[in-house]
């Protein structure tokens, strides 16, 4: 039996529409996707891209709806590569927060009934934890990210969602934020150190928390470490006191005492009569069971003219005690 000539066009566009997808599936499993992997392990850089998966989703797609679907894919990506060609420059723009600033009256009413988030956990009461969840959420969050943690584990679905969201919002900027400071050091001059120095500070603030998982906190304290050596081959003189301290202990808490002891020394030199040289040094020391450098150190931060706060002060009296 013949096909009219009006059969036979549609059987040649699902012809052609099957060639079009089996090309496109292929193209993308085999050139595409392992492309995009090789130039994020190049740049050492979580770069986001389509899997195999999605691309097989897109392929049945595409075979059950022909020529639509292929055209609307094509149509999109065109757009894509007119509008979004090129990368938007930021570098003029500023956003200030201090531009305007409202005074706004306290609300005594509420500010009395506010408890401690951990302590709202530990009651469990859903009616309190969830308002103080949503005080803590509408104000910056990046500090209280290790308490909203704890919210995670909590009996009440809500707000473990809710916590779980504010989590992954935050740290999926940090991430992002990390790869774009990294990105700008690698394009900065050899006498530029103003991204390094943001990112010591921006990192330290969530690493401090502990809220990734080892491998992660790991990863991220390697990247630390990397920036803080970038700044000190610059201009190690821009490194603050703050900033030793912060890099001490954050790649101490990973046990890398080799490492540590390296930047404990490194602020010694660069800062020898103030207070936090002489305690990271103590805790270096003492994590790495040191015992003979540790009780040195004491002795010459006891005989030392630097003033001591009564936090250390108090640490001086107990190990000398246990020392006799």
């Amino acid at each position: 039996m013949m096909l009219a000539r009006d059969e036979y066009f549609f059987l040649i566009i699902l012809f052609v529409n099957l060639v079009i997808s089996v090309i496109y599936l292929l193209a993308g499993v085999f050139f595409v996707v392992p492309a995009h992997a090789l130039a994020a392990r190049e740049e050492d850089e979580e770069i986001l891209y389509d899997n195999r998966r999605t691309y097989l989703f897109r392929f049945i797609v595409m075979v059950l709806c022909p020529v639509i679907v292929p055209l609307f894919f094509f149509m999109g990506h065109l757009c894509y590569l007119i509008l979004f060609w090129k990368k938007a420059d930021l570098a003029d723009v500023i956003f200030s927060k201090e531009r305007v600033k409202t005074n706004l009256k306290a609300d005594e009413d509420a500010e009395r009934n506010i408890i401690p988030l951990e302590e709202a956990i530990l009651v469990n009461e859903k009616k309190d934890l969830r308002m103080v969840l949503m005080n803590v959420m509408r104000k910056d969050v990046r500090n209280s990210l290790a308490s909203i943690t704890l919210a995670l584990e909590s009996e009440d679905s809500e707000t473990s969602h809710y916590a779980a969201a504010v989590l992954s919002d935050e740290l999926n900027k940090f991430r992002i934020c990390v790869q774009k400071l990294r990105r700008q050091i690698r394009e900065e001059e050899f006498d530029e150190t103003e991204c390094e120095e943001m990112l010591l500070d921006y990192m330290d603030d969530i690493l401090k928390q502990r809220i990734f998982s080892d491998h992660e906190q790991r990863k991220f304290v390697k990247i630390m470490e990397e920036t803080a050596e970038s700044l000190y081959g610059k201009d190690r003189l821009k490194i603050t006191l703050k900033q030793y301290e912060m890099v001490c202990l954050r790649i101490l808490e990973m046990k890398d005492f080799e490492t540590s002891g390296k930047w404990c020394l490194r602020m010694a030199d660069q800062y020898p009569d103030e207070l936090s040289a002489y305690t990271c040094k103590l805790k270096y020391y003492f994590a790495s069971q040191d015992r003979e450098a540790f009780f040195d150190t004491l002795d010459a931060l006891r005989k030392s003219d630097v003033v001591i706060d009564s936090e250390t002060l108090e640490l001086i009296r107990i190990f000398s005690l246990r020392r006799q």
